[in-house]
């Protein structure tokens, strides 16, 4: 997300076939949605995730901030929450980035100080962004972040044994890139979330 990043690649799925598209663009300001706060939240918007194997999920969220191409949501954790050796209390914030035009989306999940409790990333292709919901197919691996500087790669075993050697090659290259500076992505989305929950 920073300008003066090299450019990286990765392979975007159209039906069969794939292109060559920057894995980061430019850095933008971002623009809190309008009347949004903690408290009183903005506008619903449902993310949709649907599973290699077809199953669906659907998350109540409340819009943060939109483009014809990224969206940016928050949804508060209702319950305590364990993922590996990370406890997410009842209350954490969870902001969820996502774009159409990169192969993950990620979760920045916060506490009540705006400090980082991990940053998640899904693998990811499909992502449609509509007025109404965020949809988006996940790709079974995920890497989990954490502020000691640790970068788990999390799930792979899952992935189904017959699956498609471009569909592979995809997931690998966006592994690969998501594990390099674990510190600096970081840094990155603490600012982002920053600047969109607190501006001034």
């Amino acid at each position: 997300m920073s300008q003066g990043l090299p450019a990286l690649w990765r392979f975007k799925r159209y039906e069969t076939q794939y292109c060559r598209v920057p894995l980061h663009g430019p850095v933008r300001e971002p623009h809190r949605h309008p009347g949004y706060n903690l408290i009183s939240p903005a506008n619903s918007i449902t993310e949709i995730k649907t599973t290699l194997a077809g199953e669906r999920k659907t998350f109540a969220c409340e819009l943060l901030q939109a483009t014809a191409t990224d969206a940016v949501v928050v949804y508060r954790m209702p319950t305590d929450h364990q993922l590996e050796d990370i406890l997410l209390r009842k209350g954490t914030l969870s902001l969820g980035y996502f774009w159409q035009d990169r192969p993950f989306n990620a979760y920045h999940w916060i506490d009540a100080r705006l400090d980082t409790v991990a940053l998640y990333f899904n693998v990811s292709d499909n992502t449609i962004i509509s007025a109404e919901s965020i949809a988006w197919r996940d790709l079974v691996v995920d890497i989990l972040i954490t502020p000691d500087g640790r970068c788990r790669v999390l799930d792979e075993d899952e992935l189904p044994a017959d699956i498609d050697p471009e569909l592979q090659h995809y997931i690998d290259q966006t592994r690969g890139q998501l594990c390099r500076e674990p510190l600096s992505r970081l840094a990155e989305y603490d600012k982002l979330t920053r600047l969109l929950i607190n501006p001034e």
